[in-house]
């Protein structure tokens, strides 16, 4: 699964500085970060809702979750590529935290 995120990290950064009138993550990179964590935040807000659907049993739900994820891991990897950062970074921060109980992780970050 990750050559997926190593596939869509390289396409990201060859059209981060293609036109912006021919691309959308271009288009989302010249309206700088704020636009871009705007759209972070709208797909996280429309993950937890298609999520809260999905829990009440609506039969749809469960695409619509998928769907609204990808979206927000789409353009969460946007956000990481325009502050130069990589989905390997995140992926080896999970990595660190196997074998850790998440109670005692969340505790370590508070203790810092």
């Amino acid at each position: 699964m990750s050559d997926i995120l190593t596939d869509l990290a390289a396409i990201l950064e060859e059209r981060k500085s293609a036109s912006s009138e021919n691309s959308y993550v271009a288009s989302l990179h010249s309206k700088g970060l704020n636009k871009i964590l705007e759209k972070v935040g709208e797909e996280s807000t429309e993950t937890i809702l298609a999520a809260k659907e999905c829990e009440s049993g609506n039969s749809d739900s469960q695409k619509a979750v998928i769907s609204e994820t990808a979206d927000l891991w789409f353009h969460t990897l946007v956000m990481l590529s325009h502050l130069d950062l990589g989905h390997e970074q995140v992926l080896e921060e999970l990595k660190k935290r196997f074998n850790i109980s998440g109670l005692e992780e969340k505790a370590s970050r508070h203790a810092n």
